[in-house]
């Protein structure tokens, strides 16, 4: 009998997956849930954008809020897509730590699976990014009425980047070559220093706007 395909993650419903994420299993773990939820807050940004087009009194910014809405699809469809690549790059190093303890290629095998296993949320972390830096823009343009979903799409991202980062650096902690280790932290480190602070702001601004203070 010939096996059916496994089915990817991203193919499950909301529900099967949050009872996977649960599981004693390793995969789904913290880097898919982090890509999931980087992949809904640019679908926020989206649906702001879905809102405001052809709307008169944002006709002026009809071109920009087009373009922001294509872009977010853009990191969407990428961060769904590296749910499931996370999930791809975990297995290695499963393997690698299953081979026998006196397998002389045992050492190197989980070396090579923990830099590999840094990918991934590393990709994360760029996206949600962008995401940020579109749900910023969306905040400036965008419908008025969708503004708290703005908000919240900044609350996602947020939380997908600084998710993403535990990932990276909980493998670049057991990597041997320090030099490798040092430069995965630093690019964290400066997508972190740059980003939180955005998302923070966005957040703020929003919740400042509903609540009758800005």
């Amino acid at each position: 009998m010939q096996e059916r395909p496994e089915e990817r993650l991203v193919e499950k419903s909301c529900a099967r997956f949050a009872e996977e994420l649960a599981a004693r299993s390793p995969v789904p773990g913290g880097g898919g849930a982090a890509a999931y939820a980087g992949a809904l807050a640019a679908a926020l940004c989206s649906m702001a954008g879905q809102f405001t087009l052809g709307k008169r009194r944002y006709a002026a910014v009809e071109a920009d809020v087009r373009r922001m809405v294509e872009q977010a699809g853009e990191v969407r469809r990428r961060l769904v897509e590296l749910v499931d690549e996370d999930a791809r790059g975990f297995l290695p190093l499963s393997r690698a730590y299953a081979l026998p303890k006196d397998d002389p290629a045992r050492p190197q095998a989980i070396q090579d699976a923990t830099r590999l296993a840094c990918e991934a949320p590393l990709v994360v972390m760029g996206q949600a990014c962008r995401a940020i830096e579109l749900l910023e823009e969306m905040g400036e343009k965008g419908s008025a009425l969708l503004v708290a979903d703005v908000g919240t799409g900044a609350h996602l991202a947020r939380a997908a980047l600084e998710a993403a980062s535990l990932n990276v650096f909980v493998n670049a902690a057991a990597l041997e070559d320090r030099a490798c280790a040092e430069d995965l932290e630093a690019r964290c480190d400066g997508m972190l220093a740059a980003y939180v602070p955005r998302a923070e702001s966005i957040a703020r601004s929003v919740t400042d706007r509903v609540r009758g203070r800005g």
